[in-house]
């Protein structure tokens, strides 16, 4: 099969659940907008703040990150790293100068391609079709993942992400460092493909040569050097290099580092005692539930690198004092949507997993574009 064909095929599988979750997401939004109609005479301003739809919430930062740059925004746009909005503001000439649809066509091809990223990269591991198709759909349908529509930085992050992989398990040690080193300049926790690739250099590494050696660090380096360029940009600019770490630090953002151990405990006791508002931690608890399974099976089922991404993702998720959008968080570790498509080989299984996912997904999507759950 020539290169194109083969393109052609992996986009084919994930062209479906793409789809789907734009219909389902686009439903949600019509929703979201007949209900501020009713009551947004009672409720003054209600109505333009879901009128934001695609660009709420954290897309909204990002929408004025490439419209105005962070030296015109408060210090708390400094959370959201650079490379999503330059890249919605080098393309918005083909958008008609509009940074809005310019950061949504970003968003959604990335959400595509990551789809079909995902099916190479399955097909490459197990050579399972049906397990490949499955995992293309499951990642356009995991609920929280209607940020995918969105003008949110997870779909490039996350293709990313799949794109290291690749070149980690074809030791393209070269092709992993430039998709390390982009995801560290996306999102913080891009640096935690540091990991993996620690864990793919060091396989055989004590037969390697000096400069095969040498080639395998790059991928280990180079999720810390994207952060870093940002951060060494940010202390030039601002005067402390650490502004965008300690930002994300506050009381109501993500709070101080925590012990995950407690943090859940403490969900634990909020949910015994009747605290479970959708803001709360103990509302997140059957989403960690559900994290760790799904960390357990990527161990089990897939090769280490794997289940190791798993692990450091959902710790640092929960590394917290508060768990707003863990769930969205977790899921930044792609392993979690591995381990779910092989624990749904039975063709009910599958059927169910995506109806339940489906309609989740619009659920959540109805929540956060009516403003009463942060995605």
């Amino acid at each position: 099969m020539t290169p194109a064909g083969g393109a052609r095929r992996h986009l084919a599988a994930a062209l479906p659940g793409w789809v789907a979750a734009r219909i389902v997401v686009s439903g949600a939004l019509g929703l979201a907008h007949l209900v501020a109609a009713k009551v947004d005479d009672r409720l003054p301003g209600y109505g333009e703040r879901v009128a934001r739809g695609l660009l709420s919430w954290d897309g909204r930062w990002y929408l004025d990150i490439a419209e105005r740059g962070y030296p015109a925004l408060p210090d708390e746009s400094l959370r959201f790293f650079p490379l999503y909005p330059l890249l919605g503001r080098a393309l918005s000439p083909l958008t008609g100068g509009r940074d809005d649809l310019a950061l949504l066509l970003v968003a959604n091809l990335s959400a595509l391609a990551l789809g079909a990223l995902l099916h190479r990269l399955c097909l490459l591991e197990t050579g399972d079709e049906a397990l490949a198709r499955r995992a293309a759909w499951l990642v356009a349908l995991v609920p929280p993942f209607f940020v995918m529509v969105m003008g949110y930085a997870e779909p490039l992050a996350l293709t990313l992400s799949v794109a290291c992989f690749l070149g980690l398990r074809i030791r393209s040690w070269g092709w992993a460092a430039l998709a390390g080193f982009l995801a560290g300049l996306t999102r913080p926790v891009g640096v935690l493909l540091a990991v993996p690739a620690a864990v793919e250099g060091a396989r055989g590494l004590r037969a390697a040569t000096g400069r095969e050696r040498a080639r395998r660090a790059l991928p280990v380096i180079a999720p810390f050097a994207g952060a870093a360029t940002f951060l060494v940009w940010v202390g030039v600019r601002f005067d402390d290099a650490l502004l965008p770490l300690d930002v994300q630090n506050r009381p109501h953002l993500r709070g101080g580092f925590a012990d995950p151990v407690t943090t859940v405990l403490r969900a634990a006791g909020d949910l015994l005692g009747g605290d479970v508002g959708l803001g709360t931690n103990a509302v997140r608890l059957p989403w960690v539930v559900a994290a760790a399974v799904l960390v357990v099976v990527a161990c089990r089922r897939w090769p280490a690198s794997y289940g190791a991404y798993a692990v450091v993702t959902v710790v640092a998720a929960l590394a917290a004092e508060r768990l707003g959008s863990f769930e969205r968080y977790a899921f930044g570790a792609f392993p979690l949507v591995l381990g779910l498509a092989s624990l749904t080989e039975a063709a009910w299984a599958e059927r169910l997993t995506l109806s339940v996912g489906a309609t989740l997904l619009g659920g959540y999507a109805v929540l956060a574009f009516l403003l009463y759950y942060v995605p």
